[in-house]
């Protein structure tokens, strides 16, 4: 059971190479264990990694345009690790390259767009990052878009606004994966409404198990069957366990009141020293408590229970948090993670479902949802024509 492959939703390795060394990837060399990373070539294998899900991340308070050229930035440097790597990695935007990648012992490699803002309110764009191999995009990151509510964004009047609900539309076209991470419980009642392909969560947990905002529902989880979604469940302390949870709130109180921004990827650009120094203070006098591998298994039990073994697949999140659970060190980790599910009865095969198969059929899903729209297209012009 440790053996099977991960298809992994979320890993935010681009972001950390940017902020810890300038994307410089020629000059790291991720065939050696990287210390300052919780990624790197040889736990990748240790943790049978067959596909991954890089996150193409840039911070959402970024201007649009500026937020457009960074998310290119982002891409260039998942291809520039590709090239680099060529016997490690490849790059595919297609489950039958994710399948070939395998087959060929390499680890298939896709991008998602982890917020909305990242296309500037254009389709357009939108339909560009498809050609340059994006697979699916948030639809929002910690601010709202003018077009869809985050979790953590101002209160707004609604979840989807008409141009959301055409971003929506035009995702399904295109076969890019709609992923509700980050997003507000009414965005995605609203996604659900209307999607014509099936949705995911990269890196979300249950909010019925940990009152965070940024985790899932179970009126939104009940909804996964009959789309054919899947719920991704991450290794994000605050997103499992209660206390971190909580001492995460007290932590964003104080860093609001000094004017600092709060969420993940928050960074300190542009922000007061002083402030920064305040907060530093407070973290070294309130340390904050550990999640361990037990909070996740209770996420991943409580989901099963709610939709089923066929929804389910893992976002670990590494590189885009400072911590892990204990018992979690990086991306060789996911085998301690497989083997305490099969502790707790987890069969071979749904042990491989939540592992691979799930993900890997939701990407297959949204591309026959394409197709199916292309000759839909195609069927309709031929009569227009005629």
């Amino acid at each position: 059971m440790a053996e099977a492959l991960i298809f992994d939703g979320h890993n935010d390795l681009p972001w950390a190479l940017r902020q810890k060394f300038d994307s410089r990837v020629e000059e790291i060399d991720l065939s050696q264990h990287q210390p300052s990373l919780h990624t790197d070539i040889p736990r990748l294998r240790e943790g049978r990694v067959g596909a991954q899900f890089w996150s193409v991340f840039v911070p959402s308070n970024m201007l649009p345009a500026d937020a457009v050229v960074a998310t290119l930035e982002q891409i260039d440097c998942v291809h520039r690790i590709m090239s680099e790597y060529p016997e490690t990695f490849s790059l595919v935007d297609t489950a039958a390259g994710v399948r070939t990648a395998v087959e060929k012992g390499r680890i298939a490699s896709l991008m998602g767009i982890e917020g909305g803002h990242s296309i500037d309110s254009s389709l357009g764009v939108l339909r560009m990052m498809r050609r340059v191999g994006v697979r699916y995009m948030t639809l929002t990151h910690n601010d709202n878009t003018p077009w869809a509510r985050s979790a953590t964004g101002e209160q707004v009047g609604y979840g989807l606004t008409g141009f959301g609900r055409s971003v929506i539309a035009e995702m399904n076209d295109l076969g890019i994966i709609v992923d509700l991470s980050h997003v507000a419980e009414q965005t995605m009642h609203n996604t659900l409404d209307i999607t014509r392909a099936p949705v995911m969560f990269s890196h979300s947990s249950c909010r019925n198990v940990t009152d965070h905002v940024r985790n899932v529902p179970d009126s939104v989880l009940e909804r996964l069957p009959e789309n054919g979604g899947v719920l991704m469940l991450t290794f994000v302390p605050a997103f499992i366990s209660n206390a971190c949870a909580e001492h995460e709130q007290r932590s964003d109180d104080i860093r609001k009141r000094l004017g600092l921004r709060t969420g993940f990827h928050a960074g300190h650009v542009d922000e007061d020293e002083a402030a920064i120094s305040e907060y530093a203070r407070w973290t070294s006098q309130n340390p904050p408590p550990h999640a361990t591998i037990a909070d996740v298994v209770k996420h991943v039990e409580h989901a099963r229970e709610v939709v089923g073994p066929q929804h389910l697949g893992i976002g670990g999140d590494f590189d885009g948090i400072e911590r892990l659970p204990r018992g979690i060190t990086g991306v060789s980790s996911y085998p301690v993670v497989k083997m305490a599910l099969a502790e707790r009865g987890w069969s071979a095969a749904d042990l491989r479902s939540l592992a691979f198969g799930n993900v890997l059929r939701v990407l297959e899903d949204a591309e026959r949802v394409a197709i199916q729209q292309t000759d839909d297209d195609s069927m309709q012009n031929a009569t227009v024509g005629h």
